[in-house]
């Protein structure tokens, strides 16, 4: 009797160890059917990376696009911030966070560097549904610091996920997804302060408390992006493309950080770099003037009838249909890119000289630091509100020209060194804005224009300096290297 049930036991246990058998096998197969291929995993990646973003820049811009034309409607209360300081603060503190932002990725990976960063983004905009002085200087501080680790961040993202066929494509597909968050929300903007010539406190809390989940939503998404597999030899070291960073002790960890620190110095003498830091430097300026002054400036015209506080979100949107726009059609190009970044530099920098000239003519002089009541000012025409918009459209598809290539030839050259190359670039570009925005405080609007057009020329003129080192690099079939 005893023999039998040991007999039946161990049969059921053979039965019940077969059906588990068969049930991991066809697990595993399951898995390897729906498995992304590596490029498929990469394209992934770059597409929840530009969603991401554009989650959180359709806050963030929109925030930057109406935030001077906000407070110049609360400095009637206890309230007395400037919206141009802020900015000048979080892009003074941006560009000495570059420093160490490269450490910081290294220590605790892109992935969770993004999701932290974009937690502070939340906090500034939420600032602004019970504004005070001190919170919102505050803010302007912390968003500095992780927006520096952000994009940090994300070029080592993006060049991980790449190649030297892909970065082009990538670049362009990134830039796309995230300038549409300009559409969305000045889109909103546009109809909900249509005929208003004040704004009040209602109308400012309900767009921040939108803009502040929106910005959470981008933040979630972070967390979608998926681990490459490490394909590297034992014991090749990769400091600083992991996604998420690997498990490893404080020591290394502290090594990471320290190696990070030493070739970001190192790179920023490298006469690439130096000469990119010129093109750079003009992206950081004119970025300054697109997305803060020149919505202000719209805002100010008082000839523009009832409508210029709406004009501020349809000004937003047509940079962003320009950013758009460009990103696609460059990214696209980028596959058969023969003739290299250079024409599409050269197409940007002219396309933002018609844009800075037709400004000149159309917008007051004092239109960036009029006060709460606008200006009555005219230029060489009488305003017209569709010269000004097409102005934005112009502003957004000439930006989109240079941040595309500067992303994509960043990525060849800097390939091994994506993080420090990235935070150079980032720390050059937001030293300039923060400038930039500091002298809007007080500069008319000619002075503004001369500044970026002097600018321009010349990063274009270096610009190509670099490009046909590249582009002998690859006739060569050649890896740069950068140290």
């Amino acid at each position: 009797m005893g023999e039998g049930l040991s007999v039946e036991t161990e049969g059921k246990r053979d039965f019940i160890s077969r059906e588990i058998e068969v049930f991991q096998t066809e697990a595993e197969d399951l898995a390897r059917k729906h498995k992304m291929s590596p490029e498929s995993k990469k394209l992934f990646n770059v597409l929840i990376l530009g969603v991401s973003f554009m989650f959180i820049f359709t806050a963030f811009q929109t925030c930057g696009n109406i935030a001077q034309t906000v407070i110049t409607n609360l400095n009637s209360t206890d309230f007395h911030g400037s919206g141009y300081t802020s900015m000048s603060i979080i892009y003074g503190v941006f560009s000495a966070s570059n420093l160490f932002s490269p450490s910081v990725v290294a220590i605790v990976g892109p992935q969770l560097s993004m999701v932290v960063s974009g937690l502070f983004y939340s906090l500034y905009i939420a600032v602004f549904i019970q504004p005070s002085t001190w919170s919102f200087y505050t803010a302007s501080v912390f968003i500095g610091i992780a927006a520096a680790v952000l994009w940090t961040a994300q070029g080592n993202c993006l060049t991980v996920n790449s190649d030297e066929n892909s970065i082009g494509r990538n670049s362009g597909v990134f830039w796309a997804l995230l300038q549409s968050s300009l559409f969305f929300g000045n889109l909103y903007i546009y109809f909900a302060w249509q005929g208003k010539t004040y704004i009040t406190e209602s109308d400012r809390r309900t767009v921040f408390i939108a803009l502040t989940v929106i910005s959470l939503v981008g933040t979630v998404l972070f967390f979608l992006i998926r681990k490459q597999e490490d394909t590297k030899a034992p014991g090749e070291a990769d400091s600083t493309n992991e996604i998420p960073g690997e498990s490893s002790s404080a020591q290394n960890k502290m090594t990471k950080a320290v190696d990070a620190f030493k070739r970001s110095v190192k790179l920023s003498f490298t006469k690439e770099i130096l000469l990119l830091s010129v093109t750079t430097a003009y992206t950081g300026l004119e970025l300054t003037f697109f997305s803060g002054v020149y919505g202000t400036c719209i805002g100010a015209v008082n000839r523009f009838g009832g409508d210029e506080k709406s004009l501020i979100g349809l000004s937003g949107i047509f940079i962003g249909v320009g950013e758009i726009l460009g990103g696609g059609i460059f990214g696209l190009l980028s596959k058969n890119n023969r003739f290299g970044r250079n024409p599409v530099v050269m197409l940007g920098i002219i396309i933002h000289f018609i844009a800075f000239y037709l400004i000149f003519i159309n917008m007051p002089n004092d239109a960036p630091i009029a006060p709460m009541e606008g200006t009555d000012g005219v230029a060489y025409m009488i305003p017209s509100k569709e010269v000004a918009i097409f102005c934005s459209f112009l502003l957004g598809l000439g930006d989109s020209c240079f941040n595309t290539q500067l992303l994509s030839i960043l990525g060849f050259l800097y390939s091994e060194d994506s993080a420090p190359a990235f935070a150079i670039f980032k720390f050059v570009q937001s030293i300039c804005a923060a400038v930039a925005y500091f002298y809007s405080n007080y500069f008319l609007l000619q002075w503004q224009l001369l500044i970026m057009v002097i600018v321009g020329f010349f990063g274009t003129i270096t610009f190509f300096a670099v490009e046909w080192k590249a582009a002998t690099l690859r006739a060569r079939g050649s890896e740069y290297s950068s140290i």
